[in-house]
């Protein structure tokens, strides 16, 4: 296939190496360093099996999807409409755009921009950026892709490429535990610069953890979604799965980069309210992180 991977991050570095290594042609979109980088010296993957780059197309246009089978667009939550502009008069067709992106409405935001259908994709994967097109992964790798006419041959391509990939009807079901999970971790993270398996051995932040993961819940609940009697075990498990990970929150504050903490813990804020559920510890994170954004 020809892809097209819009947002060159952690996410999208990642799953753009492993498809450039299974021969499809793949063409990055993001900032002109990237583009720099990758001109120079391939996209570079760095994981416990070693270093190792490939070639691939990079630009900083959305022309770069053009010809493309399949887009994946990786871009921060906050981003999303944006880059569906850029790309909008540029896609083929037939193409198939997936959302590979953290929060639950993406799918739904992008499609509304681009006039039609994007499958949401629910990503688990610890990753983080060495530099410029040089990405470092940590751990899994694995994918829930939503139902579509095209995902079962979407599905076998990731797989074939050592993507291990489900195709699911309920993706967003999995977005949501996704949500869940990030809400629990990103913040604490961020405001702390702790990786996973540092942080839950802090004083009160098991309590803290069950908490968000409890006011999570009940708003989920309340928009219809279906919650796993076990999302705390499930959550307190990651802390080991993923022991050494920073959160992606962490990692945009370390930079100085706006964070999607809107889109993660904002989001059962904003819900919660509607529903008339009080979220008093996702509130509060929030409102932290967005306060470690404008510092100085």
């Amino acid at each position: 296939m020809n892809v097209a991977v819009v947002g060159a991050g952690a996410v999208g570095c990642y799953y753009g190496f492993l498809l450039a290594r299974a021969g499809h042609a793949v063409t990055l979109i993001g900032r002109p360093a990237l583009v720099e980088a990758v001109e120079k010296d391939g996209l570079v993957l760095e994981s416990a099996a070693g270093t190792a780059s490939v070639p691939v197309r990079a630009t900083d246009a959305g022309a770069g999807v053009s010809g493309a089978d399949l887009v994946l667009v990786c871009v921060k939550s906050g981003d999303t409409e944006a880059a569906g502009a850029m790309i909008a008069p540029h896609l083929d067709p037939a193409a198939t755009v997936l959302s590979l992106q953290n929060g639950v409405d993406n799918a739904e935001r992008l499609a509304a921009v681009l006039g039609r259908p994007v499958v949401p994709v629910a990503v688990y994967v610890a990753t983080a950026m060495a530099g410029p097109g040089h990405v470092r992964h940590n751990g899994r790798g694995d994918l829930i892709l939503g139902a579509s006419e095209t995902s079962a041959r979407v599905a076998a391509a990731f797989a074939a490429a050592g993507i291990p990939t489900t195709v699911s009807a309920k993706a967003v079901d999995a977005l949501w535990a996704k949500l869940i999970i990030n809400c629990a971790y990103n913040a604490l993270s961020a405001l702390t610069q702790l990786p996973y398996g540092r942080l839950v051995e802090g004083d009160g932040v098991a309590a803290v953890i069950a908490d968000v993961v409890q006011e999570c819940a009940r708003v989920a609940e309340a928009e219809g979604v279906s919650v796993s009697p076990r999302i705390l075990d499930d959550v307190m498990a990651l802390s080991a799965a993923m022991a050494g990970q920073r959160s992606s929150t962490a990692q945009d504050l370390a930079r100085g980069r706006p964070s999607e903490i809107d889109h993660l813990n904002g989001t059962i804020v904003r819900r919660g309210a509607a529903h008339g559920i009080p979220t008093p510890v996702n509130r509060l994170l929030h409102a932290l992180v967005k306060l470690a954004e404008r510092r100085d």
